[in-house]
Order: C-alpha cells, then structure tokens, then sequence
C-alpha cells in the first residue's frame, strides 16, 4: 500500500510533482500532432483524465489494479491493466493509431529499459514513427554532489526499501536510452528546483 500512496494511487488526485512536471509535459503536446496518445504506466490516471478534459484523444495502462480502478471512475473506456513487461497492448486498444506515448515517472522502476523501449516502438512504428515524452528523477553532478557532500545519498537511494527506484537517470543516460532505441531527441526540461537541482526531468524524442 505504501508503494500505491508514494504514487499517487490511492485516490484520482495529483500528486506533488505534477506540480511541476504538467505544465512542461504540457507545453510539449499539441492536438494537431498528437492525435491519439497512450500513457504507459498511468497510475490512477491523474494525467491522461487531465488530457481528455483538455481535448485530447489519450488512453492509459498500468500493472496496478488499484491504479486503474481509480482511473475508470472518471473515464472508464480509457484503462486498461497491463504488465509493462508485455509486449502486446489490451486488446481493446491494439489496433489504435497512437502517434504519442508518454510517461511519467515510471522508467526508473524497470530492470530492463530496453524491453520497455521496444514496447514504445512497437506501438508508434504501427503508425509510422511518432513521438515519446517521458519525465524521471533528474540526476546530474551537481545534484548528486551535494548528495553526498550532506550525506544524503544513501537515504536518496534507499537500497534497503522494498520496491521504489532501480535506475537512477541523468540527462546524458536518458538520452543515451533514447538514441541507442532508434529515437531522435528534440526537447529536455528540468522542474521543481532550481536548474541542475531539479527534482525531475522531461525529455521528448521522435521514431522516424
């Protein structure tokens, strides 16, 4: 239960680092290109119930049943349980033109990103190329310096906690990821925090 209330499940509300992270997740979309938008782990679905209220075409995925009962609530043709470690969609959303995938907060949970990429570029090469937005936890030297200079790290990383956080990304090794899986990088962000502090990062690329 921890885990579900750390992200935001136990009820369709936001959790803190939308804060920061919407309005660039925001800035980054437009409905004229991204048409039909799929949210791989979506959580209770804060985000793409947000899209759909702005008039966008989204749908969301998660591997928590608690997660996607929340999400329902609000728009019950839209979620759909899944693993992210499979590699085909729900059936009812398999043949969707999707164009987008987002992600937030989610690639630094999956032991292998490589499996998880290739799902991405399952889903929008069906559709000729398209465009992924993801956001993580940012880490850079700066920020990772003043971990450790405050002796923070090991509370940072919390290597005795059950789940939470197994990667540990910076703006190069998301980039890196990104472009070793065929994508082109056209945008990054960083929020919540002054620059090279920030709490979290977004990156977008684009599959030709």
């Amino acid at each position: 239960m921890a885990e579900y209330q750390e992200h935001g499940y136990n009820d369709e509300h936001a959790t803190p680092f939308w804060q920061y992270v919407r309005p660039i997740m925001h800035t980054l979309l437009t409905k004229d290109k991204n048409r039909c938008i799929l949210d791989l782990g979506c959580g209770n679905g804060y985000f793409v119930n947000y899209l759909i209220s702005q008039g966008y075409n989204a749908y969301g995925i998660d591997a928590s049943q608690q997660g996607i009962s929340i999400a329902k609530k609000t728009n019950p043709d839209r979620f759909f349980i899944q693993d992210l470690d499979d590699n085909r969609l729900p059936e009812e959303i398999r043949d969707l033109p999707f164009d987008t995938i987002i992600s937030t907060e989610v690639i630094e949970h999956i032991y292998n990103p490589f499996t998880f990429m290739d799902l991405c570029k399952d889903v929008l090469s069906k559709n000729n190329g398209g465009e992924i937005i993801m956001s993580t936890p940012y880490h850079g030297y700066f920020k990772n310096l003043m971990l450790s200079v405050f002796n923070k790290w090991d509370k940072h990383t919390n290597a005795v906690a059950v789940g939470g956080h197994i990667k540990f990304w910076s703006r190069a090794s998301l980039g890196q990821l990104l472009t070793q899986s065929g994508f082109t990088v056209t945008n990054f962000a960083g929020g919540g925090r002054m620059p090279y502090f920030w709490k979290s990062m977004v990156m977008k690329a684009r599959l030709n």
